[in-house]
């Protein structure tokens, strides 16, 4: 069979399976515990199966699957490689429309992505860029990269991270994650860099970068740290936030502590009586 053919899909789901089944080194979102497993490739259009482009195109709601991973979107296109002894290896996956990426503790949505499977890598492009994990949760107005083997996800982009309530901005953040019990992952520590952040009830603090301990609840920004609180201004070289209490702690090192402090307008202690004495001044008058 040559040039562009189609099938539909439940007839042609066991040869993809078989066709893409990859060795070892080949990997998915779920590497650990799914490297020689098939991959299942399904679509409500029907699969162009391109043997001398060594590609395999899935149509309308697409998705693939292997292990506990599966990938969604409106286009799925496979792209593999024979070697001398003739077997398949799956090398390039790409998915464009709606795209959804799932795992048992994850979840990426995005535009478009493409998947490189010998690094291990997924980059997920688009206006709005999501990823989760658990209950924390990481967006972006350009792209995402999820690299399962480093164990990390990269935000690029006005990117910004919330967990439990609190959220750290920048344009590029690094989210580090681990696994845990259950077969879950949590993330323990995101770092930030360029235009970072940090909302507290009581302030607010920029920085040029910025760490922060999920478990510890601990963010500590360095480089052209501002505090603002109010009309007070404080300016230093690092920072620390309890960002459990909302506590901030400007740092000197390099230089000096600096800023302007405005003192908070006491009220009367006794408003009523103010206005009394307000009152009988006028008719005094």
């Amino acid at each position: 069979m040559t040039g562009s053919s189609w099938v539909r899909r439940l007839g042609l789901c066991a040869i993809v399976s078989c066709l893409l089944a990859t060795h070892a080194q080949a990997q998915t979102l779920d590497l650990a515990s799914s490297n020689d497993a098939p991959i299942q490739v399904e679509a409500d259009n029907g699969i162009e199966w391109q043997q001398d482009n060594e590609v395999l195109i899935a149509r309308g709601n697409a998705r693939a699957m292997r292990g506990g991973a599966t990938i969604f979107a409106d286009v799925l296109r496979a792209y593999y490689k024979r070697d001398t002894t003739g077997n398949s290896s799956l090398h390039r996956l790409d998915a464009s429309g709606k795209v959804r990426i799932l795992s048992a503790t994850e979840t990426i949505e995005g535009d478009s992505a493409v998947y490189d499977m010998a690094q291990a890598v997924m980059v997920v492009y688009g206006k709005k860029v999501s990823y989760r994990s658990g209950n924390d949760l990481m967006t972006a107005d350009k792209q995402m990269e999820y690299y399962e083997t480093a164990q990390k996800a990269i935000a690029r982009g006005n990117a910004v991270a919330f967990h439990d309530g609190k959220k750290l901005h920048g344009q590029t953040l690094e989210a580090y994650f681990r696994k845990i019990a259950g077969n879950k992952s949590e993330v323990y520590e995101v770092r930030a860099f360029d235009d970072v952040v940090v909302v507290t009830e009581r302030d607010v603090v920029r920085a040029d970068k910025g760490v922060y301990n999920v478990k510890t609840e601990f963010a500590t920004l360095t480089d052209n740290v501002q505090i603002t609180s109010g009309e007070t201004h404080l300016e230093g070289d690092a920072a620390e936030i309890n960002m459990k209490t909302g506590v901030s702690k400007l740092l000197a090192k390099n230089t000096r502590v600096r800023g302007i402090i405005v003192p908070q307008k006491r009220e009367p202690a006794n408003k009523s009586q103010a206005k009394n004495n307000n009152t009988k001044g006028a008719t005094s008058k």
